[in-house]
């Protein structure tokens, strides 16, 4: 299941002809994302097994999953916009029930990222699936 966003975000990708436009639109994604302020850029939240410096701080909105998150590359920043528009608004259970993988796909991240920015995202969503799991 993915969120209305999410699907405006694949809708968008399709549109877009060639992976140099999907990249600037990921970078631009990151560009427009609002910056976790530096207070939460603490250890507790850096996400391990990131090539870049990587944040997320989840947040619960009565009872639905949300996140904050950055990071020091703007592509990364992007793909944290990304997992927003995948996993915000969801229930827990319904973030678990995300099969990111196959989700991103779809916007054909796994023929495009290096092997370690796809390690990165990887290491993301086991954060953010952690965090949820772990209520």
């Amino acid at each position: 299941m993915a969120t209305p966003a999410f699907e405006d975000l694949v809708d968008t990708f399709a549109f877009l002809d060639d992976w140099e436009d999907r990249y600037r639109h990921v970078i631009d994604l990151g560009r427009a994302m609002q910056p976790l302020d530096d207070s939460f850029k603490v250890p507790a939240l850096k996400v391990d097994g990131c090539a870049s410096q990587v944040w997320l701080r989840p947040m619960a909105d009565g009872g639905r999953f949300d996140f904050q998150g950055d990071s020091d590359a703007m592509i990364v920043r992007g793909l944290i916009a990304i997992l927003h528009t995948l996993y915000a608004g969801l229930t827990p259970d319904q973030v678990l029930a995300v099969d990111a993988p196959a989700e991103l796909a779809r916007l054909g991240l796994d023929q495009h990222l290096s092997s370690q920015r796809s390690n990165g995202l990887r290491a993301m969503v086991a954060r953010i699936r952690q965090v949820v799991a772990a209520g």
